[in-house]
């Protein structure tokens, strides 16, 4: 969003990992013990000896069965192929000096290298690069598991790096100094306690730090940090200055700087999360006080350009000048102006998007802002620029193909360029340089097939869900396909947190699925960003159930229209998605032959007492107040699993390292299924995180494992049982 030098994501090409209007929920409430009686708490104890041992013993079985199918290792061997290929398009970040930054992971390096090169270098087709960083060499030199999480340079040298390396793939991080020129860590440079901590340069001897400080109410209910101090070069950590304390209630509160094109801090910040998506924005003072910001409570602070704040708005709001806005608008202030009088500083809109539109990315070079703006689930970028007199700004669109998914790159302050990529579902990744000044854009990558796509297509649908809504999902098959009912089908779903399920390149999905003869199925089902704000407002808390309404009306729908049937049908998804799993699983089984349950959600009763839970109250409601927990327990899957449902054998992977989604839901699932009759296969890495793969390695074994399984509900002449 803003720049630091290093834009060192971990570009995993996998499958999509980061969660009743119908007969059977109509039936007679289930079973299941209350909270109080739950005969399997002691799952929720991670690394408790007991729960460990059930977990060592479903691994061995789960294993068993999936790695002695005969499929397995080949399947394996194609996805470590794809993950270790050296041909795939390495992701470049801007760095000072006309140079580019990369996180790299591959066959030599599972854990990666973060390495540099010129970016004339990076467009020749002969690539130099300086290591700056080997995590495997790393890991092994200081006997730990280390999993690189990103990297925050100090402008505008970015000699200087807090670089966040976590133990298994946790959220959880440490964080210590890093010199890029001596490519050392800093001797009694600053380090930060592993915790989920956040940290921001202010100078080269002052940080703004949010952390585990080891006092009670120094982290939230949500395990985030309460407190944003000061922290000095030299000082010990119980020195730091507090210049800011919310409450525990909150989910978290973290500072950060708005810097121009220079590197020069033109305002300092701190955001107070009060819920997931309501906040406070406060402006720190020279002398460290803060003052609060007449900001909308549900927006997200963009891009500073041109001396502009740029924000979204996530609801409609009037200004205190008297300025309306609807939600999903892009919006401006002239910072100097806000900061001397932000009561009585006039905002100025930017971009308006339509009803099917969704404003997806922002992101700002030296002079120009840049929107990646899709419409109707398709990309496209606009250069955007103020115009006197005008009520909205003008827009530019860059010349790029069309009717695929955009997606903005690092931004380089230094001049007026930022990369661009551009995928779709049978098309590989290329990436483009644009020029934002000229509108200029030049394909400098491009990634080789991984499958034949040459006799598939793409097609576009609605489904009507339960309340009338129409429902886009996007359907991948092979041309020739009879409609006959009998495709092997894999739906893809997720539904929440306003994240967009948009069309992208996938090698493991096309060689291991697609090229075999399955369909790929992706539903864009309210909960999601698709349509902006709104969409996913729609299902938020009470509406949560029309989530998964239309999750179940793509399935109809496909059923419908003879692509596929009930024996043939397979569901995935993680995280949220897995809950939209179990939610599928426990209301219309009778629909499916498969499901792939990745690091879920499941006991909705209880997700906000484990790790993470608490600060995802506002997208599903308070179990702990009555009328909320009556509708989370309307769908919650761990309570309304039963006995003598025509369940099909599930496949339930989880990690034990993640620290984000606790895996006691994984475990309960599970053992709840088990415990009513029904077949289970379940996996739990104890590496990886909520990703659920601490390396490459670890990831193409999940995806074996799915596809393995995938094959063997949904392609051997599945029955429903």
């Amino acid at each position: 969003m803003f720049r630091t030098s290093v834009a060192l994501a971990a570009l995993l090409a996998t499958t999509t990992m980061t969660l009743p209007n119908n007969a059977l929920a109509q039936e007679a409430a289930p079973s299941t013990p209350s909270e109080a009686e739950d005969p399997y708490l002691w799952l929720e104890d991670i690394h408790g000896e007991r729960a460990m041992a059930w977990v060592q013993a479903h691994n061995e079985h789960s294993l068993a069965v999936l790695q002695g199918d005969p499929r397995y290792q080949t399947l394996y061997d194609e996805a470590l192929a794809i993950l270790q290929a050296t041909d795939r398009i390495p992701t470049p970040g801007f760095a000072p000096g006309g140079h580019i930054d990369n996180f790299w992971q591959g066959a030599g390096h599972v854990r990666g290298i973060w390495r540099r090169t010129t970016l004339d270098s990076y467009r020749s087709g002969d690539t130099q690069w300086e290591t700056i960083l080997d995590f495997d060499a790393l890991a092994e030199a200081e006997g730990e598991n280390w999993v690189y999480k990103g990297a925050s340079c100090l402008p505008p040298q970015d000699r200087y790096c807090l670089v966040s390396l976590s133990d298994g793939g946790r959220d959880a991080v440490t964080v210590r100094e890093y010199d890029t020129v001596e490519r050392r860590f800093v001797e009694g440079g600053f380090v930060i306690p592993e915790s989920k901590s956040d940290v921001t340069w202010i100078d080269q001897d002052t940080l703004l730090v949010g952390t585990d400080w080891g006092a009670d109410g120094d982290m939230t209910d949500s395990g985030y940090p309460n407190t944003v101090r000061v922290l000095r070069r030299g000082q010990a950590l119980d020195q730091a200055q507090e210049i800011f304390r919310g409450e525990t209630t909150d989910v978290s509160s973290s500072g950060y700087t708005l810097r121009d094109a220079d590197g020069a801090v033109q305002a300092t910040l701190i955001n107070r999360a009060i819920t997931f998506y309501e906040s406070e924005t406060l402006l720190v003072n020279a002398d460290w006080t803060t003052m609060a910001l007449p900001m909308p409570g549900q927006s997200t602070i963009q891009a500073l350009v041109g001396g502009r704040l740029v924000f979204t708005t996530e609801q409609d709001w009037i200004a205190p000048t008297g300025e309306s806005f609807a939600s999903g608008d892009l919006v401006a202030w002239n910072l100097a102006a806000f900061k001397a009088d932000p009561a009585g500083t006039h905002p100025e809109l930017v971009l308006h998007p339509g009803e099917r539109d969704s404003i997806e990315d922002v992101s700002a070079t030296r002079n120009q802002l840049v929107v990646a703006l899709f419409e109707n689930v398709r990309g496209s970028v606009y250069v955007l620029r103020p115009q006197a007199g005008a009520t909205e700004w003008s827009r530019t669109r860059l010349d790029l193909p069309e009717n695929v998914t955009v997606g903005l790159g690092s931004a380089d302050t230094e001049s007026d360029q930022v990369f661009v990529n551009v995928s779709g579902y049978l098309n590989p990744n290329s990436l483009w340089l644009a020029n934002a000044e000229t509108g200029a854009v030049q394909q400098v990558r491009s990634l080789p097939d991984r499958f034949d796509a040459s006799g598939m297509v793409v097609e576009q649908f609605e489904a009507r869900s339960a309340d009338g809504t129409m429902i886009p999902y996007f359907v991948v098959h092979a041309r020739d396909m009879a409609l006959d009912g009998t495709n092997p089908t894999l739906l893809y779903g997720y539904g929440g947190f306003q994240n967009s399920l948009l069309p992208g390149y996938s090698g493991t999905v096309g060689r291991l699925w697609l090229s075999r003869g399955g369909v790929y199925v992706i539903a864009n089902t309210r909960g999601g960003g698709e349509f902006g704000p709104r969409w996913h407002q729609a299902a938020l808390q009470e509406n949560r159930q029309r989530a998964h309404e239309d999750f179940q009306a793509v399935a109809l729908d496909l059923i419908a229209r003879n692509i596929t049937s009930q024996p043939h049908l397979g569901i995935m998804g993680g995280s949220q998605g897995g809950l939209f799993m179990g939610a599928m699983l426990t209301q219309r089984p009778d629909l499916i032959n498969g499901a792939v349950i990745q690091v879920p959600l499941f006991d909705m009763l209880r997700f906000h007492r484990l790790l993470a839970g608490a600060s995802w109250i506002a997208e599903y409601g308070n179990p702990d107040i009555p009328q909320e927990r009556a509708w989370i327990a309307a769908y919650s899957p761990y309570q309304n699993l039963r006995a003598g449902q025509p369940y099909p054998e599930v496949f339930i992977h989880t990690s034990t390292a993640d620290d984000r989604v606790h895996p006691g839901h994984a475990r309960k699932a599970a053992a709840r299924l088990e415990e009513l009759g029904y077949p289970v296969l379940y996996f739990e890495n104890t590496d990886g995180g909520h990703a659920a793969g601490a390396n490459l390695l670890h990831t193409a074994r999940r995806i074996a494992l799915e596809y393995t399984y995938l094959n063997r509900r949904l392609v051997d002449t599945p029955t429903q049982e």
